[in-house]
């Protein structure tokens, strides 16, 4: 995969209008559609479930980048994947066989991410950063949009980094909160793949312009 995508988040779009924005998505420079899924128990807050994806999937046709916030993940992973779930990322603490469910997506056809929450040490990855496609880096406390970006995100970027050179991984990095038009050159400076953004997009005056700018 090229790097440097942008993965605007679905979870700030306008749901009374939710075609409309997938297809200015889907004309615009974006990458991937991030989608995230909170379920009001592994985060405090409660998004959208399977009858929301079946309409993303009716009119998305950009890669589907979905991010699981809840708990017991591995009972919904193959529903998602058959909902167009390209790529489907699960926490760390989630899961308590990790392994186990990183390799069930991925032998489903969809490629696999796994998630950290700030507080939790990149060091935690070392036994599986080779099997999966993608560490999701949350640069906030995960289960609402618009909060400020965390700075110790920058430190783990490149302990991630150094972590797949050293274990020959192709993990992709991937950045979500806070992103925005200040920070994401640093963030790809940094070593960051793929940045989620979800405010700075939808609340531009023009969202397909704001992502051309943020993929500079």
């Amino acid at each position: 995969m090229k790097t440097k995508l942008i993965a605007p988040s679905l979870l700030s779009a306008d749901f009374g209008n939710l075609q409309r924005d997938i297809e200015m998505l889907n004309d615009s420079q974006a990458d991937w559609l991030h989608i995230d899924v909170m379920d009001g128990r592994f985060v405090p807050n409660i998004s959208f479930g399977f009858p929301v994806m079946k309409t993303i999937q009716k009119h998305a046709k950009k890669f589907m980048d979905v991010h699981l916030m809840i708990v017991e993940p591995e009972k919904y992973v193959e529903e998602f994947i058959s909902h167009g779930a390209d790529l489907v990322s699960v926490h760390y603490e989630a899961c308590t066989h990790l392994h186990r469910t990183i390799h069930h997506i991925q032998s489903l056809g969809a490629k696999a991410g796994v998630v950290l929450n700030p507080s939790t040490p990149v060091l935690m990855l070392e036994d599986i950063i080779a099997d999966v496609d993608l560490v999701l880096l949350m640069s906030v406390n995960p289960g609402f949009g618009g909060q400020k970006f965390i700075e110790n995100t920058y430190k783990k970027i490149a302990e991630t980094k150094d972590l797949i050179l050293s274990n020959n991984s192709t993990a992709l990095i991937q950045i979500d909160g806070g992103v925005n038009i200040d920070n994401a050159s640093k963030l790809f400076d940094a070593g960051a793949d793929v940045l989620v953004a979800g405010n700075a997009v939808f609340s531009a005056e023009s969202p397909e312009r704001m992502i051309e700018l943020l993929k500079v």
